[in-house]
């Protein structure tokens, strides 16, 4: 299923330099049984970014976007959203922002077209205008011709889909998305994906959450780590996946072969007679292996990473306390191995 924004989610309009869609500084949270989920936190996202926020569970990820969509107090910090503060101009810092949510939340016995008319009413569109933005946003998530179900027999990926055309029926110019595509096939997730692609280029700001850390990859240009409710990294996803220290790439043949090649410095591994596994350190590149490669008459079909990149970086970060990576931020020092805390996340 592939879907197509028909027009940009709203004039975005044009700043004299760029700004911050997001900016926090010094979010803190602490419960009532002293457990601190939140360890005064820094976090900026430029305005037209597609952001990632990543975090093993318990880490304080639900925690943050909760106190974004004002559910969650926070015990001290400041949020602004394109420069207004939270805290003294909350609805109009609200209505710039588009939340879906984990959970799917729905009301299982209204209508689809319904759902976003009502959604689009929260926020202050006047009745013609709701229904034209329920419109349009139920055809361009393909749900247009299931606008008078009920919402309760709608599959998985549809209710997900749902969820995102009622985060964009205001038009908001910030969308959070917390776990999109959880629980969906591939094909929607891929679709979902393009989806997300084509509001963003077209001015809306996007910040996701996901434990599809190819989906992070894939997507985000950005991106911020949080682990026992601090940031661990916060720079750019080339910059990150440029520190790797070595890759395994996984190489389709186009003839078998009954032995790897001698490869110096790469160690191959022939996993079948048409697949060839080879390791790739920081400074090798791949032109030097195929110039190898093909100099020892092996050709290549095609390639495919063996592990996500990210995956291999997160897990080393959240998991090593190998925080001298990090080098940003409020980076937690000499942090002990990850432990889910409280169930707060």
């Amino acid at each position: 299923m592939r879907y197509h924004v028909r027009s940009p989610m709203r004039p975005i309009g044009v700043c004299p330099s760029p700004m911050n869609a997001l900016s926090i500084r010094g979010l803190t949270k602490t419960y009532a049984n002293g457990f601190t989920a939140l360890h005064g936190i820094d976090l900026d996202v430029k305005q037209g970014d597609f952001f990632a926020l990543l975090g093993p569970n318990g880490a304080g990820k639900s925690t943050t976007i909760g106190i974004l969509c004002s559910l969650v107090n926070k015990t001290a910090g400041k949020i602004e959203v394109f420069g207004h503060d939270m805290e003294r101009e909350l609805d109009t810092a609200k209505s710039y922002l588009g939340v879906v949510p984990q959970e799917v939340n729905l009301n299982g016995f209204e209508k689809l077209f319904q759902v976003l008319v009502n959604q689009a009413g929260y926020y202050g569109l006047g009745r013609q205008r709701a229904r034209e933005r329920a419109e349009i946003c139920l055809r361009e998530l393909g749900l247009w011709d299931r606008r008078d179900d009920i919402t309760r027999n709608l599959s998985g990926g549809m209710k997900r889909r749902l969820m995102i055309a009622r985060a964009l029926v205001h038009e908001p110019r910030l969308l959070i998305l917390d776990e999109p595509t959880a629980g969906v096939d591939i094909e929607i997730r891929r679709s979902m994906w393009a989806y997300l692609q084509e509001i963003n280029a077209a001015g809306t700001t996007i910040i996701l959450t996901t434990h599809y850390l190819e989906e992070a990859e894939h997507l985000c240009r950005n991106i911020a780590i949080i682990d026992d409710g601090r940031i661990i990294e916060h720079s750019s996803m080339r910059q990150l996946l440029r520190r790797m220290d070595m890759e395994v790439v996984v190489l389709t043949l186009g003839e078998s072969l009954e032995e790897a090649p001698d490869l110096p410095g790469h160690a191959p591994r022939l996993l079948d007679d048409h697949t060839l596994e080879v390791e790739l350190h920081r400074g090798q590149s791949l032109n030097e292996l195929f110039a190898a490669l093909s100099a020892r008459k092996v050709s290549v079909v095609s390639m495919r990473n063996r592990n996500n990149r990210l995956e291999q970086l997160f897990l080393r970060l959240v998991n090593t306390g190998d925080n001298a990576m990090a080098g940003h931020g409020n980076t937690a020092p000499g942090k002990a191995p990850v432990a889910a805390a409280g169930g707060h996340r």
